[in-house]
């Protein structure tokens, strides 16, 4: 395998919004008083979309009735607030400078909506690091199909066997594993109590590991 694209996910890999995601949900189920939301049950919908319906289970957990909006408000504020506070994850500036170096196409695949990603990637000052963005929408299916890795793949104008997909969850591992492209694991603070075992390559920080390494070790 000659490598000549790298496609990142963005939530969770990128950006630890999905750790913040879970911290905010758990808190509301705690402060309505309904059991507690599980990791186990919350892994489901890590890397993907509806696979997992949170708001129907604290609604069939909460003791009584609730305000649903004012819930909402105060949740989304929480969660916007978490989420404007993190940087990117360690490593990920140095592997695109990497990359760049290489002369590697560059790419996102992300279960998440573009108006989502885009905005993310701006604040960060990480947006024209990518080529093209293959984010879930009417015409690609969220992961764990493998819809966006493939039009990823598509947009660079490389077969997905010369690319190199960097995940942090099973539903990702499995759409880039469904798209044929090798895979590189990095957990973050959710995602590491799952198993991402099918990954070719798991590490625990892209800042511990040389990118130049890695596709060494999968070439």
């Amino acid at each position: 395998m000659t490598v000549r694209a790298l496609v990142f996910d963005f939530d969770g890999l990128i950006l630890d919004t999905e750790s913040s995601l879970f911290r905010v949900w758990c808190q509301v189920f705690d402060e309505y008083g309904c059991a507690p939301l599980t990791i186990a049950e919350w892994s489901a919908e890590v890397g993907t979309q509806g696979a997992f319906d949170v708001l129907a289970e604290f609604v069939a957990r909460a003791p009584h009735d609730v305000d649903l909006d004012e819930m909402h408000a105060r949740r989304r504020a929480r969660y916007a607030e978490l989420v404007a506070r993190e940087a990117a994850r360690p490593g990920v500036i140095e592997w695109l400078d990497t990359a760049r170096e290489l002369e590697l196409g560059v790419a996102i695949a992300s279960s998440s909506r573009r108006e989502w990603v885009d905005p993310h990637l701006t604040r960060l000052g990480l947006r024209e690091r990518f080529l093209h963005l293959a984010c879930w929408c009417d015409e690609l299916a969220a992961k764990p199909a493998p819809d966006t890795y493939l039009a990823a793949c598509a947009a660079l104008r490389v077969e997905p066997t010369h690319a190199i997909a960097i995940e942090d969850s099973p539903n990702g591992i499995a759409a880039a594993r469904a798209a044929g492209m090798r895979v590189v694991a990095v957990p973050n603070l959710v995602t590491a109590q799952l198993d991402v075992s099918a990954a070719d390559v798991v590490l625990d920080s892209l800042a511990d590991h040389d990118l130049t390494d890695i596709i060494g070790l999968l070439d």
